[in-house]
């Protein structure tokens, strides 16, 4: 047990356990570190105690490797009835927007101040995988509306302009908040990235500051530093399990929209990357004008924009996540910021967090979001003194 002394009266920072050599040996079960300010902390236990709870993984697949690969297999699908919206976008493009608009709920039975969730998928993730299912059943079942964003041609929709989607570039973000806020100004609106959905939050967060039109946003399993999650990626092990699996996924979406595309890149070319580096070097820094790979990464990367943010930020992290390696947690800046908490589990690889001896259902990763969601909602009030939104 460890405790680091506060930065500042108004960011004192507690933590149950945070040390880097530690962290390594610590058991399979435990209560994760939380790493805020005392004022976020004292909310965050209050009206989401699952963040001091203790964390069991699955006792058989208890690794982040093997949480990551074991989830992505045996999560279950709630069902979802998606109404699909296309919205168009400055340049003449379309993003596909999937709405479950909750008209049943009891507790918000007016559309107009229905709160929103919005959920914005991993890299080459859409309304379909099994984390945003899951998010849209937890917040659905305490009366909230959902809307996912599917970036530009990810989710089967034809892809009308030669441009598609990347961390860094939030304007389609901003447009699509801009259209959600217009339909339902009165309605309280809360993002929710998972993975490279949460680097475009929290880029997004930083640059519009007070006019992100967001109460709140929460994260789940951001790479923080784009360039060490890439190097994290190339190891051979990870290479193997994930980064080829993920590249021939983004391999796919340029396929799929080759006659677009085909004029502004070399499309062959793309076609020969073997890892997401080569990728981003070939297509997507290219796309996004950017002079080099490691411009385009370091401009990606949402770490040094947290303290731009001015909403509270819950962002779940497991320190053995492949894609997210811990040495790039952002704990020395969170320790400054009155806003952002960091939620930093021993185990959990990405986008996992399994529990039980059968983890296809809810689990850590569900519980929190469906808790803190629910805080941030029922809680406005609290929150508004707290942080002056």
């Amino acid at each position: 047990m460890s405790c680091f002394a506060c930065l500042s009266c108004q960011s004192q920072v507690f933590f149950k356990v945070f040390s880097y050599p530690f962290i390594l040996s610590l058991s399979s079960s435990q209560a994760p570190a939380l790493v805020t300010s005392k004022t976020f902390s004292a909310f965050l236990l209050k009206h989401c105690p699952v963040v001091s709870e203790t964390f069991s993984p699955t006792p058989w697949c208890w690794g982040g490797r093997l949480q990551t690969l074991v989830c992505a297999f045996i999560k279950s699908k709630p069902p979802a009835a998606y109404r699909n919206e296309l919205i168009r976008t400055v340049d003449g493009g379309q993003i596909s927007l999937d709405w479950v608009d909750n008209q049943a709920s009891v507790p918000y039975p007016k559309s107009s101040t229905r709160p929103t969730v919005l959920i914005l998928p991993g890299l080459t993730g859409n309304s379909q995988q099994s984390y945003v299912l899951h998010a849209i059943r937890q917040a659905t079942r305490r009366g909230y509306r959902c809307v996912v964003f599917n970036n530009r041609g990810a989710a089967g929709e034809e892809l009308l302009t030669p441009v598609t989607y990347c961390a860094a570039n939030t304007s389609d973000l901003e447009l699509v908040v801009q259209h959600v806020k217009g339909l339902h100004p009165h309605a309280p609106l809360l993002g929710a990235g998972v993975s490279l959905g949460g680097m475009l939050l929290l880029n997004y967060l930083g640059r519009k500051r007070t006019e992100s039109g967001m109460v709140a946003g929460l994260t789940i399993s951001v790479p923080w530093d784009a360039q060490k999650s890439s190097d994290s990626m190339e190891e051979p092990l990870n290479w193997l399990l994930f980064n080829s699996y993920l590249t021939r996924g983004l391999r796919r979406v340029v396929a799929r929209h080759r006659k677009v595309l085909e004029k502004v890149v070399d499309i062959d070319y793309v076609l020969k990357a073997r890892t997401v580096r080569e990728f981003d070097e070939r297509f997507t820094s290219l796309q996004f004008g950017y002079n080099s790979c490691t411009e385009y990464y370091r401009d990606a990367s949402p770490d040094k924009k947290l303290p731009n943010t001015a909403v509270p930020i819950l962002c779940l992290n497991a320190a053995d996540d492949p894609f997210s390696p811990k040495y790039a947690f952002p704990v020395s800046i969170v320790q400054g910021l009155p806003n952002v908490a960091l939620l930093l589990t021993a185990h959990g690889g990405h986008i996992a967090f399994l529990q039980g001896l059968f983890p296809r259902g809810e689990s850590y990763m569900e519980r929190l979001f469906g808790q803190f969601v629910q805080a941030v909602f029922e809680r406005a009030d609290r929150l508004s003194s707290l942080f002056a939104l």
